[in-house]
């Protein structure tokens, strides 16, 4: 039996790859494990899984600004490359799929100690920290943007732009069953906002002081993150929920428009589903930029109107969402000539082809 290993977290956004490729392993008769740390969100994500054994270790955050945690996280790091390298010893995985995320350093450093091959996936346009000082020990790189190529030193690993590993059952949704869900009937469009697995307190204080305007015209279905839920709010066409999961393809199946951030894996699946965008990108004080630079392309690429977070309102949510909303067919129109590549298939058959036989 074949073995591979997977590492990433986090954030949702370092899990959802995984997320999307691990069912295909399992239903060939691959045996998963998967490495991630004590208490991120991938442990809450990936254990409850049938079929994948997770493995914890010992985690440092890889900061780039000035915090008396970096004194004591690099020796986090040095464990969790030990643990990692034992556990792989032990494992004898064929292969190692890494997602990113600062947990996913220590694997792809114990993996290259057992000379494991190693696959890394980057999603953003530009490499994060964890994945750039990865990247040099990998077998191959896959890219989601064909320009992030240009942003890899990557010598003589192979580098392929294998485009959007989109998770299946996104595409499976019912619209009924998502107004059924979120009991909603069908007088109203339905504007979704999504502000990431941990919410976003900006765009939820803008979407609750436009509610007067917004649900004059639209259903407002709002996944405002862990903590985030207002229970003093009182509006027949407003939904708020901390998180969806399974129910989330029956939501989107019956959603018009989307309000959601710029993290890649996210705003791929609404391109796949052809759903309108505003995307309101972290800004570089909160960030690397990175989602900026994946919202500039969207909206070159005419998939997604930008709204910087420095220039949210409820004053110009309103504006945006109702040019978005009067616009739809035009962004849907640009979608559907949008290319689909088969980016699950790709990097399925790439991780065979490196494994240790």
């Amino acid at each position: 039996m074949k073995s591979i290993l997977f590492t990433g977290g986090g954030s949702a956004g370092h899990v959802t790859v995984n997320l999307a490729l691990i069912p295909k392993f399992i239903e060939d008769g691959w045996k998963v494990d998967y490495i991630g740390s004590v208490d991120g969100i991938e442990r809450r994500l990936i254990e409850p899984l049938e079929g994948v054994t997770y493995h914890p270790i010992a985690t440092g955050k890889l900061r780039r600004y000035f915090d008396w945690r970096n004194a004591k996280d690099p020796f986090k790091v040095v464990k969790g490359v030990m643990q990692a390298y034992r556990l792989i010893r032990r494992l004898k995985p064929n292969v190692v799929f890494s997602k990113g995320g600062f947990v996913s350093v220590p694997v792809v450093l114990g993996a290259r100690m057992n000379k494991t091959p190693i696959l890394i996936h980057e999603s953003d346009l530009t490499p994060g920290l964890a994945n750039r000082i990865a990247m040099p020990f990998a077998t191959g790189i896959c890219t989601t943007f064909p320009e992030t190529s240009q942003y890899i030193k990557a010598g003589s690993t192979e580098v392929r732009h294998v485009g959007a590993v989109i998770r299946e059952e996104i595409r499976q949704g019912d619209a009924q069953r998502g107004r059924a869900f979120c009991d909603l009937n069908a007088s109203k469009p339905v504007l979704l906002i999504m502000g990431g697995s941990l919410g976003a307190r900006a765009i939820n204080s803008a979407v609750r002081a436009a509610l007067p305007e917004l649900t004059r015209r639209f259903y407002i279905v709002h996944l405002c993150g862990k903590g985030g839920i207002d229970p003093s709010i009182e509006n027949s066409s407003y939904r708020q929920y901390e998180y969806v999961q399974e129910q989330l393809p029956d939501v989107l199946a019956m959603t018009d428009i989307v309000i959601t951030r710029a993290g890649s894996n996210s705003i791929y699946e609404f391109l796949s589903l052809q759903l309108p965008m505003l995307l309101i990108p972290l800004s570089k004080r909160q960030s690397r930029g990175d989602q900026l630079l994946n919202a500039a392309s969207f909206k070159e690429a005419g998939y997604a109107q930008v709204l910087e977070e420095e220039q949210l309102s409820a004053e110009t949510l309103v504006a945006e969402v109702t040019k978005l909303y009067d616009e739809r067919h035009t962004y849907r129109y640009t979608m559907r000539r949008h290319a689909q590549q088969d980016a699950l298939s790709s990097v399925y058959g790439w991780i065979g082809g490196i494994a240790k036989p």
